[in-house]
């Protein structure tokens, strides 16, 4: 099911400007545009829950943009505020912070930096109205899996305000140094926030019963879950398949749990979820740059990872997407819209922190991970 079109409201009297703005987020942001030239006319078209995001310029006829927060925030305290000036000056955005604007933006600004900010903050919106935060959890066996697999979409529940932790099983011995995989996952867990869990179980040689459940246990009843995303079981490496059967015990009482793909994943990979991670596909590269040691490798390679992203868009109306395929997906009575930006699936619970489609069954394919 599409996403619930995102909404702005643009409060700018140049028409130049205007147009600019208009034209950047329906085209490339898929949004719905109201424009108001002057501070009463965008009042006179506000009311509670009608705009995910309001962009305002400052210096209006009348009444300024920074004049009138005040007011949007009594109309609708949920609302994301961005401020545009071609006039940045201290003063001015003391003032905008003040009064709780979300984003502060000097003009001229690039079409892409100013899509993704209002994309952003829109979603954000979305997940204040619905008053819940999501507690995620995703496991992998080593550094850099998670972030292969999920980078796009723990950046989009990063986005929406959601709790994320990482667990990672073990140092990851067999692709370099210890030490500085160990660094490098905790600078990579930074660029969205996640708490990091890093565990030393040794590297190739992950059995489930031989701690891997008991760890995961732990962390559940710690985490206390929404959703969790690991390793799937057609894989061929051994330590994701027992990452993935240690999950499905450890995590049985976890009301949703997805698989994301590995470039070892074997050719049965089957997904039925794909996440819409357009504009977050950045931030995953930003996390996987953190990994140094892991630099030369193909599936590491920005090209191949938007490709990647690109490819399996296929199954899906959304231009860049990561697939995921459904251990267990339980639906809520809380609308899906008010959390993640969309509506809710019949009986197969709300998709990450961006937007979704689902298709039923598309294979994946062998990259041949080591």
């Amino acid at each position: 099911m599409a996403e619930e079109q995102l909404r702005a409201l643009v409060l700018e009297d140049a028409e130049d400007s205007a147009a600019f703005i208009r034209i950047a987020l329906t085209r490339h942001g898929g949004f719905a545009v109201d424009v108001a030239g002057t501070a009463d006319e965008a009042l006179a078209l506000l009311r509670p829950g009608a705009y995910d995001v309001l962009i305002s310029d400052i210096m209006l006829p009348g009444r300024s943009g920074l004049e009138i927060l005040p007011t949007v925030r009594r109309v609708d305290p949920d609302l994301a505020i961005i401020i545009l000036t071609a006039y940045p000056t201290f003063d001015n955005a003391v003032v905008a912070l003040r009064e709780s604007a979300d984003e502060f933006l000097t003009k001229p600004v690039p079409t892409s930096a100013l899509v993704e900010r209002a994309t952003e903050l829109a979603r954000v919106t979305r997940q204040r109205r619905g008053g819940k935060q999501q507690r995620v959890l995703a496991v992998g066996s080593h550094p850099d899996d998670v972030e292969i697999g999920i980078g796009a979409t723990l950046a989009a529940h990063a986005a929406a305000g959601d709790d994320l932790t990482i667990m990672i099983m073990s140092g990851g011995a067999v692709g370099g140094d210890t030490q500085d995989r160990r660094s490098e996952a905790a600078n990579a867990a930074a660029v969205v926030g996640a708490r990091l869990i890093h565990l030393e179980y040794p590297d190739t040689h992950l059995v489930p019963a031989e701690g891997l459940i008991t760890s995961v246990e732990q962390v559940v009843a710690a985490v206390d879950p929404d959703r969790i995303y690991t390793h799937g079981v057609h894989d061929r490496h051994q330590d994701h398949r027992a990452v993935h059967s240690a999950v499905e015990i450890g995590a049985r009482g976890v009301p949703s749990i997805w698989c994301f793909q590995s470039p070892s994943s074997t050719v049965d990979f089957a997904p039925n979820r794909f996440v819409d991670v357009e504009g977050f596909v950045e931030t995953k590269l930003k996390m996987l740059a953190a990994f140094v040691s892991q630099s030369h490798r193909e599936y590491m390679q920005p090209d191949v990872v938007r490709t990647t992203a690109r490819y399996w868009a296929r199954f899906s109306p959304a231009r860049e997407v990561e697939p995921l395929e459904t251990v267990r997906a339980t639906d809520t009575l809380v609308p899906a819209h008010a959390v993640t930006g969309q509506p809710a699936m019949d009986g197969q619970g709300a998709d990450a922190g961006h937007g979704y489609e689902e298709d039923a069954g598309a294979g994946g394919g062998d990259t041949g991970r080591e």
